[in-house]
């Protein structure tokens, strides 16, 4: 039989991503609605470890839901990575009596919650907050949706100034280990070529296909490129430079402007979900699992699976990429 939650804490760790204010949101009424205590651990771990935790009430969370980042802001935790971090950070929560939390974070704040829970038998529920929808056991994560319109806009308004000057654009965006957000940027904006860290990238195919499409007239090209590809966008600039000095050549790097703004309407019902069921999740004792949505339903992995899969992308996607940029 599982221990009964009656205070819980909810915290953001990692990157912030847009909606994790709607998230905070909706795990604060919903615990209130139910009777139970919450309250909001500011700077992550980090706030944990030094005591920076205040109770919340409604009025904590109003007027946010339409707002990006994190009123509880978010950070790295170096001290949480050692035992003494951890139990320090127990401590903290033992002496408000907080015996459930609510961790809206990425694979890494994942690890530290399955690892604090084993240690100290306080159970957590992990929600997915990140831009790179690279978490597995769930169609998609807090700020991804928003994130990728906010390149896909960027990119939109770059085509014009490529078309009136006859240019290439190299677009990099968001995406160290993952290319969902260059895979779904590009596709949407009509990318000639998109470029991702799943796929090892071919710079002759590159060259031949804007050799290719010059023979054609075709003067307007974009690439939209991932950060974490094995060239980066300022490598791959330089040797399509290098290589064909007569193509006008201009790189654009969307950096963070896709973490911020207001988050899109679909992220904000996806969030208000996720929210509401880690709360209902820790009500009734289904302990130490990721809460996502798969096929609009909701879907629970355990935490130590969690950590160890990543979204893939599928076969299909890379095919699409290939026969509509022809």
């Amino acid at each position: 039989m599982k221990k009964k939650v009656s205070k819980i804490g909810v915290l953001c760790s990692g990157g912030d991503s847009p909606g994790m204010n709607a998230c905070i949101r909706a795990v604060v009424r919903t615990s209130l609605y139910y009777g139970l205590e919450v309250y909001g651990i500011t700077r992550g771990y980090s706030g944990m470890v030094d005591d920076d935790i205040t109770k919340m009430e409604s009025r904590s969370v109003a007027n946010i839901i339409q707002r990006g980042g994190t009123i509880l802001k978010t950070a790295r935790c170096k001290e949480f990575f050692s035992y003494e971090g951890r139990e320090k950070a127990y401590k903290n929560l033992k002496k408000r009596g907080i015996d459930g939390l609510v961790v809206i974070g990425g694979d890494g704040s994942f690890r530290g919650a399955q690892t604090f829970s084993n240690e100290f038998d306080i159970p957590c529920i992990g929600l997915p907050g990140t831009i790179d929808k690279d978490i597995a056991g769930t169609d998609f994560t807090i700020g991804f949706d928003t994130a990728v319109n906010t390149a896909v806009e960027a990119i939109d308004k770059i085509r014009d100034t490529a078309d009136a000057h006859d240019r290439l654009f190299i677009i990099e965006v968001m995406g160290r280990d993952a290319g969902y957000i260059a895979l779904h940027s590009g596709i949407a904006t009509g990318a000639e070529n998109i470029l991702i860290p799943e796929r090892k990238t071919d710079v002759e195919d590159i060259i031949r296909s804007l050799e290719e499409k010059e023979k054609r007239k075709k003067l307007v090209n974009l690439i939209v490129v991932a950060e974490g590809d094995q060239f980066g966008g300022e490598e791959l600039t330089k040797l399509i430079k290098e290589r064909m000095p007569l193509l006008e050549t201009r790189l654009c790097i969307l950096g963070h402007i896709q973490r911020g703004g207001s988050p899109t309407c679909f992220d904000r019902l996806i969030t208000s979900r996720m929210g509401y069921s880690a709360v209902e999740c820790l009500i009734e004792g289904r302990h130490n699992v990721f809460v996502g949505i798969v096929n609009n339903r909701m879907h629970y992995t355990p935490l130590n699976e969690a950590v160890k899969k990543k979204q893939r992308i599928g076969e299909e996607w890379i095919r699409i990429v290939k026969i509509l940029a022809t």
